[in-house]
């Protein structure tokens, strides 16, 4: 029993470290890509042409728009989780202290490296984040409600969504770019692979610490165990 306590807590902790490393690493990444200054994703367009209007950081206009987003859940009925809550905050912050570690950049030497690199970073930080299981962040949440009520599939909400926080964001000044055609190109296949990596087991059962304290005549060949695939509403991208 102490045993299967154990590694239960072992098991939450890696999910916890998972999810705030991750949630960390996407708002560097966003960082990142406003440094590069050639273009930001969907929602940083919004972030950013809000952040010229107002005066306000882009990392605080995040944190914002994500609890504005998340109220949105309401009528909808989502049901939020620690990973929900927690986006909101974590990766608005990352961003505006990666901003303030990282300066302005000069010619394109610099600038296209720290673009792809933003790019590849925020896959990480998606497959960290949402192979924790611990709830999509309140944009994806809005999508996969949208769907759930409307009856319209995931596909034509996300695109009707993303078209409209974009052409927004670039009214309001937000950056288009190669970074954001590359990004959109790249995200996907990004997000499925480092979903895979960074996949957890799901913690043993009783019965499953039981039978591992009996004695056996042979061992399974290593990485050969379940390994749990994300949830239908988290598999998509966490903000």
């Amino acid at each position: 029993m102490a045993r299967t306590t154990g590694r239960s807590t072992t098991h939450l902790t890696r999910r916890l470290v998972q999810l705030y490393v991750g949630l960390t690493l996407y708002g560097a990444s966003s960082a990142l890509l406003v440094r590069a200054e050639l273009g930001l994703e969907p929602w940083g367009v919004l972030h950013q042409g809000l952040a010229e209007l107002t005066g306000i950081s882009i990392g605080v206009v995040s944190i914002i728009i994500g609890a504005v987003v998340l109220l949105l859940w309401i009528p909808l009925r989502q049901r939020p989780g620690l990973g929900t809550v927690s986006n909101v905050f974590v990766v608005g912050l990352a961003m505006d202290g990666t901003l303030a570690v990282v300066g302005d950049l000069d010619g394109l030497g610099f600038r296209v490296p720290v673009m792809v690199l933003g790019i590849v970073l925020n896959g990480v930080a998606t497959g960290l984040y949402i192979a924790a299981r611990f709830g999509p962040g309140p944009r994806d949440g809005l999508m996969t409600g949208l769907n759930r009520v409307t009856g319209r599939s995931i596909r034509l909400v996300r695109t009707a969504i993303e078209v409209a926080v974009v052409l927004t964001g670039f009214l309001l000044g937000g950056s288009l770019g190669a970074g954001t055609v590359l990004y959109a190109l790249a995200i996907g296949p990004l997000a499925q692979f480092f979903l895979r990596i960074f996949a957890l087991p799901e913690p043993a059962g009783p019965a499953a610490v039981a039978a591992a304290d009996e004695p056996s005549t042979s061992a399974p060949p290593a990485g050969s165990g379940p390994v749990a695939d994300p949830a239908s509403g988290q598999a998509i991208l966490p903000q």
